[in-house]
């Protein structure tokens, strides 16, 4: 573009200040004056197109209105995963990011944590959204989310810590205290719960498959999906959460999730499952090398977390670098070595993960998940 550009003022110059018998043999297009003014022109038009390239290009490289980006939808764009990968997309000039909360409240939490645009959130209930009756309403969805490509899913359930447990706990730390080899506080007596209409089954499973409905009547193509570790495992404590002693209660949040994932790995659109460990927050500086693997092989590990950052990384390259691939993976974050410095990109590490073909057996576990 600029090269052209510059090629054409030269034309145009070179045109327009020279005269007589050198003009004719300059221009190489004739002798007379008609000729001159019909190169003055398109030098002109040439110059006008070199700008329109130009502009063009600009566009591309700062994300400007006009440029062709992918638009993603984020749901859960509040929580502490999905505000995250809503950042990452929004400040990547490849991506369209919009985020998806159920209320005004989710809206104003997010835009606290994003630094956001107003225009770049839609407040919607997928719930409440009914895709049977097509012929009532053939367009169930906020407009705004129209000619999205993708979908990353961040809802989650996210149990409260009971507050008749934490008293109870706090009245036994005399009694730990002076016995020998007990902790003062034993977490395990520490009890949580959902709120009402916020329980496991509602949001990582009816919750999920109506946002995996939506994405299939929109003609998303490609849906990345946030879920857990230790799908396979019925007994897992995070399943415990939310029942009683006698294991009545809304929990068996892990069994609702995959369920949630094979629905959406049958629903025909391409998919990325994420399994991540333990979700944390650690310092910029605490680097951890990305680790992927499948069906539960990490859960053996003693130390199984990984940064939230780190899973919103894997998130995009999921947008970036699965080629049409669908894939299903557990991830967590191996802490270096001393002396390691070297640490492949969520990127680099998912395109090698994806080289090898591997993806977790959704025929594995316990009857009924």
């Amino acid at each position: 573009g600029l090269n052209l550009n510059y090629y054409c003022i030269l034309t145009l110059s070179s045109v327009t200040t020279r005269s007589g018998p050198d003009v004719d043999n300059h221009c190489r297009l004739g002798r007379t004056a008609r000729d001159t003014s019909m190169m003055r022109s398109i030098a002109l038009l040439l110059i006008a197109l070199a700008s329109q390239v130009q502009v063009e290009a600009f566009q591309m490289q700062m994300n400007m209105p006009g440029m062709v980006s992918k638009k993603v939808i984020v749901t859960g764009a509040a929580g502490r995963t999905g505000s995250i990968v809503f950042s990452l997309l929004n400040k990547d000039p490849r991506f369209d990011a919009v985020g998806l909360v159920r209320s005004e409240a989710s809206a104003k939490k997010m835009i606290a944590k994003t630094s956001c645009n107003l225009e770049e959130i839609v407040v919607s209930d997928v719930t409440q959204m009914e895709f049977e009756k097509e012929a009532e309403n053939p367009h169930p969805w906020p407009y705004a989310l129209d000619g999205a490509e993708a979908m990353v899913i961040c809802t989650s359930a996210v149990p409260q810590i009971s507050k008749v447990s934490i008293i109870k706990a706090m009245l036994k730390i005399p009694m730990n205290i002076l016995t020998p080899k007990k902790k003062a506080i034993n977490f395990r007596d520490l009890q949580f719960k959902y709120k009402p209409g916020q329980y496991p089954e509602m949001v990582d499973y009816v919750g999920q498959k109506k946002q995996i409905d939506l994405a299939k009547k929109m003609g998303v193509k490609h849906v990345v999906l946030v879920s857990s570790m230790g799908g396979l495992d019925k007994n897992n404590f995070l399943n415990q959460i939310g029942k009683d002693k006698n294991g009545e209660g809304h929990g068996d949040i892990l069994i609702w999730k995959r369920k949630a994932e094979r629905y959406l790995c049958l629903s025909g659109m391409q998919y990325t499952i994420l399994h991540p460990g333990g979700l944390v927050d650690p310092p910029e500086a605490n680097k951890m090398e990305l680790v992927l693997d499948v069906d539960d092989k990490l859960m053996q590990n003693e130390k199984k977390s990984i940064a939230r950052a780190d899973v919103a990384n894997l998130c995009i390259a999921a947008l970036t670098e699965s080629g049409g691939q669908s894939v299903s993976f557990d991830c967590i974050g191996r802490q270096l070595d001393e002396g390691e410095e070297s640490v492949s990109s969520a990127e680099e590490t998912l395109k090698a993960f994806l080289k090898e073909g591997e993806t977790c057996d959704y025929a594995l576990g316990p009857k009924g998940m």
